[in-house]
């Protein structure tokens, strides 16, 4: 890709995707428009893209860290007279994206990579990211200065 390529596409994604900025994001290629939602225990991760096979798309956790990447590829239509694989025919319209894309996020704490699931239906790719242990919200009980005994001796009901 030239310099003014990657220039008009920078100044393209700009205006009609800005980049958020509750998450650090970057892209390669073509990028990848992400839904990235917390819960208590997992962060869940919907991607579109659309004509993608999950064979073409690659997904990796480094830490806090998610890659997903992959391609698209271009069909190709036989006419009659057409050479193999590739129809002799002028474009009038072309907007669908074909080739590679990478989309990298870093999430808030870590995830534990082995409990991740994936799934890539209709053109969107759902994620579900379990937060690791030490990244989970917990309850911390309060005691006093002699014990929770004491506590748990003083919210008894009087008999």
């Amino acid at each position: 890709m030239s310099l003014r390529e990657a220039m008009d596409q920078l100044l393209r994604e700009s205006f009609v995707r800005p980049a958020t900025s509750m998450l650090r994001s970057g892209s390669l290629g073509m990028g990848i428009p992400l839904d990235v939602r917390e819960t208590d225990d997992a962060y869940i991760v919907k991607a579109t893209m659309p004509g993608v096979r999950p064979d073409d798309v690659s997904i990796q956790i480094t830490g806090n860290t998610l890659q997903i990447s992959g391609e698209t590829r271009e069909e190709y239509e036989q006419s009659e007279g057409a050479e193999e694989g590739r129809d002799r025919g002028t474009w009038l319209v072309r907007e669908r994206r074909y080739g590679r894309f990478e989309r990298t996020i870093t999430l808030p704490t870590d995830v534990k990579a082995d409990q991740a699931q994936a799934t890539l239906e209709h053109g969107v790719l759902t994620l579900r990211l379990p937060k690791a242990e030490e990244a989970r919200a917990r309850r911390i009980p309060v005691q006093s200065g002699t014990g929770a005994q004491q506590i748990e001796a003083q919210s008894r009901p009087r008999s």
